[in-house]
């Protein structure tokens, strides 16, 4: 089941293209520090002088040792979380709470397991307000571009995980978001589907003009998506190195891998990754935990 794209006659967005208008950047954490109480008291601090910023129409990938603050990351963007110090803007402004222009993906499915897969992508219009007979029809739109247009009356546990994972990305995308946040939202599907979704993602994004933020543990996945590359340091995070992916675009993801380019920049950022992961796994046997 393949994706249409947002608008054939619509040119793709090129990342920066915005910023070098004269807009700010879509995404910026300034010095950010983030701590909070364990539960048995004590304070722990997850980032330390923070600084990352994502252009608009930019698609940045986070990597860094399990357990760093990749998640915590997301979570200030998104203003669930407040930093400590530092600061948080989002399309040149500070973050109080819930932005309604930042759409998440997560790991785990999202979905109302009580709804269809229509009323389900239908949801997000409705409660902003759309007319019921708009939202819907908006709603089955979507879900065609995602190829689930024979699936309208299903249950989420009626369908594989690849096929929730695609109503969870025509869930995200119908609210256009300006921003896009997604936490590993890959990494519990098989090999196979894993790459058709990565394909499907990279199609929705070129038209919609979104700036997204991608977690993942996966550095060739980080590779293949990105423009750009944040690696953290073990915890509390800071960002260790900045990569810039320059390969072109449009991007399969079956084919890139076999990229001596490709090959080259995963060796690169391994080698600088690979340190912290090492210094993450000894605190873990260090601590047992």
């Amino acid at each position: 089941m393949s994706l249409q794209t947002l608008d054939p006659a619509r040119p793709a967005v090129v990342p920066g293209a915005f910023t070098a208008a004269g807009l700010g950047p879509a995404i910026e954490l300034d010095n950010v520090t983030r701590r909070f109480l364990t539960p048995n008291g004590k304070s722990m601090t997850a980032l330390r002088d923070f600084n990352m910023s994502v252009d608009r129409g930019e698609f940045a990938c986070v990597v860094g040792p399990t357990g760093c603050g990749k998640s915590t990351t997301l979570n200030l963007v998104t203003g669930l979380a407040k930093p400590s110090a530092g600061e948080v803007r989002v399309m040149g402004q500070p973050v109080n709470g819930i932005h309604k222009d930042v759409g998440f993906v997560f790991q785990a499915d999202a979905l109302f397991p009580w709804r269809s897969v229509l009323d389900n992508v239908a949801a997000g219009p409705l409660y902003r307000g759309l007319p019921r007979a708009q939202a819907y029809e908006k709603a089955r739109d979507w879900i065609a571009r995602v190829g689930l247009a024979r699936f309208e009356s299903h249950y989420p546990h009626q369908l594989s995980g690849g096929m929730r994972k695609r109503v969870a990305l025509a869930q995200t995308f119908i609210n256009e978001p300006k921003i896009l946040l997604m936490d590993e939202p890959f990494s519990a599907l098989d090999v196979q589907t894993r790459t058709n979704m990565q394909d499907e993602l990279l199609s929705l994004w070129s038209g919609s003009g979104a700036s997204v933020v991608f977690v993942t543990h996966d550095l060739e996945e980080a590779v293949a998506l990105a423009d750009k590359v944040y690696v953290l340091t073990a915890g509390p995070a800071t960002v260790k190195s900045v990569y810039t992916i320059d390969l072109p675009r449009p991007r399969v993801m079956a084919e890139i891998r076999y990229d001596a380019a490709f090959v080259e920049r995963c060796r690169t950022i391994w080698d600088d990754l690979r340190e912290e992961v090492q210094i993450g796994q000894q605190r873990t046997l260090d601590t047992g935990h």
